[in-house]
């Protein structure tokens, strides 16, 4: 029987318990308010928000492999149900509803598959700044999206750009109530995350407890928000959440309807692939810091599992969220046991306390995910980016824009296709460097960045990059360029340090360069060749006609091939 269990809970020790009652507790006052806004901003009531917090926590407890990870509703997942659904059926309706169950279950089927088949390495088809500029162009248009709620105004738009100039010409109408709640909340949320820690820090908190505490604000908005309303009798002037239903999630088999599986499939793939990205870098983040190690298998399992009991819940799409992973962190968690306490804590919201948000005006949900927002957006990112590789940073803003122009799912095809091209384009444009010996030294280096020894007689040109179909004729051209110089050399050896792969194509390539250095009496040698290379040129046409020698080493090329009082 405890073979079943998960390896953290058969080493559990007592000790452990306090951290992760603790940090179940103030995760719980994070996770109310995210989960009502963003099941809101997924265009669902928001009790499932709640439902999405309590069978995920469980299950990805038994399946997962970070000790902190926290799973449950997080807003760019939460805008991608909405991005997906909208053109299938309207925002709440039972149609919707039931598209958004069948989007968690499909994307929780694809990831645990994924898990069963090894396939962690998924992590890596999507690079850092796609899925960064993917994120700043979500939660931008989180942003321009929310402005409807937070301001009381009816604005339509397809995109951030016409969204935000439909809510510019609303603003005459806009709701002075709402706005005012909805814009003091909001700033009083920002305040509190760039003032509160240094306060909480100068009243004797410790670092730690004033950024937990700072985090919570959310909480404290939710219940003064909601008690001030309720008492000044504002209900009946506001857009509230209204009565949720009290009591425990029940069950909820998908509705297996090909005609709506049809058009989830892509949404559900990218919206999984996006979460398992995100939350492995986030349990990898703070795994690092307390000395463990993520299984990204496991991760996909684990991840997989809890989408599917999302599914099972009757509520939408789940994965790891950094705000509540943090505050799970900075809380004391230990092990997963938190977050099976705090899925217990949710269920005692639902059962005993969703009374406490029948007041709560939509505009302070509205203020919450703005503020959580606000914080994806890493402009920081984007200018290391830009300055350490143009290209990448023109994928960082390119999918950020694709996004907000295009839409979410257009947003992201345009970034990995983007990073494809940037990979396609570097391969196919190979860096080659003329290289020298470094005076009193065995070491060779490029001739335009360092001081080097070299012989008109000989020519040595190192090669980064596997020879390939895409760059064989590149290589080629760049080569007899080389050697067009006058004096033409004697010799051209190719440094094959960098070169792990030659295919059929540049194996043709190398047999015409060496025919046709021939014809200008130039001989082809090869240095360094690495043993995979070597053993698939050996025995081929290219070492049969090969006039020239592969030499162990570069130097041992320069000292055999330089002029003989060079030697001397």
């Amino acid at each position: 029987m405890t073979g079943l269990l998960p390896g953290w809970l058969r080493r559990y020790r007592r000790d452990l318990l306090p951290g992760d009652l603790l940090a179940a507790l103030v995760v719980t006052m994070l996770l109310v308010p995210q989960g009502l806004a963003y099941a809101a901003l997924a265009g669902l009531p928001p009790q499932l928000g709640l439902y999405a917090s309590v069978a995920p926590l469980l299950v990805y407890a038994l399946f997962g492999s970070s000790m902190v990870l926290s799973v449950g509703p997080v807003a760019v997942a939460s805008l991608m149900t909405a991005s997906a659904l909208t053109p299938l059926a309207d925002p709440g309706s039972p149609e919707y509803i039931a598209g958004a169950v069948l989007l968690a279950f499909l994307s929780g089927l694809m990831l645990f598959a994924f898990g069963l088949l090894r396939l962690g390495n998924l992590a890596r088809l999507m690079s850092h700044p796609v899925i960064s500029g993917f994120i700043a162009g979500a939660a931008l248009l989180i942003i321009v999206g929310q402005l409807r709620p937070l301001l009381g105004v009816d604005a339509e738009g397809q995109s951030a750009v016409t969204l935000m100039v439909g809510v510019v010409r609303s603003l005459p109408q806009l709701e002075p109530l709402t706005a005012a709640i909805g814009v003091g909340v909001l700033g009083g949320l920002w305040a509190a995350r760039i003032y509160l820690p240094g306060l909480l820090r100068h009243l004797g908190l410790s670092s730690a407890a004033a950024a937990l505490g700072s985090r919570l604000a959310p909480m404290a908005a939710v219940i003064a928000v909601s008690a001030l309303v309720a008492v000044a009798g504002l209900e009946q002037r506001l857009d509230v959440v209204g009565t949720l239903p009290a009591g425990l999630p029940q069950l909820v088999l998908p509705a297996l309807d090909p005609a709506l599986i049809t058009p989830l499939l892509l949404p559900a793939l990218i919206i999984g692939l996006i979460g398992f990205v995100e939350s492995v870098a986030i349990a990898q983040a703070f795994a690092r810091q307390r000395g463990q190690r993520i299984d990204p298998d496991a991760e996909l399992r684990g991840l997989g599992a809890a989408n599917v009991a999302s599914a099972l819940s009757g509520a939408f799409p789940v994965t790891g969220g950094f705000s509540r992973t943090a505050v799970n962190a900075e809380g004391g968690a230990r092990t997963p046991l938190a977050g099976v306490f705090a899925a217990v804590l949710i269920a005692l919201v639902l059962v005993f306390a969703t009374g406490l948000f029948r007041a709560l005006p939509m505009t302070v949900l509205a203020a919450v995910i703005i503020i959580a927002a606000v914080g994806l957006v890493d402009v920081a990112a984007l200018r290391r980016v830009w300055r350490h590789d143009r290209m990448e940073g023109l994928a960082f803003a390119g999918t950020a824009l694709g996004v907000l122009v295009v839409g979410v799912e257009a947003g992201v095809l345009f970034g990995v296709t983007l990073s494809l091209v940037t990979l396609i384009w570097r391969a196919s444009h190979p860096h080659l460097a003329v290289v020298g010996r470094v005076p009193g030294t065995e070491h060779f280096r490029n001739v335009c960045r360092h001081r080097v020894e070299t012989d008109a007689r000989v020519l040595l040109v190192r090669i980064d990059e596997n020879l390939f179909f895409g760059n064989a004729e590149a290589v080629q051209q760049q080569l007899e360029t080389l050697v067009a110089r006058d004096p033409a050399p004697d010799h051209l050896v190719l440094v094959m340090t960098s070169v792990s792969h030659v295919d059929a194509t540049a194996l043709d390539m190398l047999e015409a360069l060496d025919a046709g250095l021939e014809r200008r009496g130039i001989r082809l040698h090869l240095a360094e060749v690495k043993g995979p290379v070597m053993d698939g040129l050996r025995g081929g046409p290219l070492m049969a006609r090969l006039r020239g020698e592969v030499f162990l080493s570069v130097n041992e090329a320069f000292e055999t091939l330089a002029e003989p009082e060079r030697n001397q």
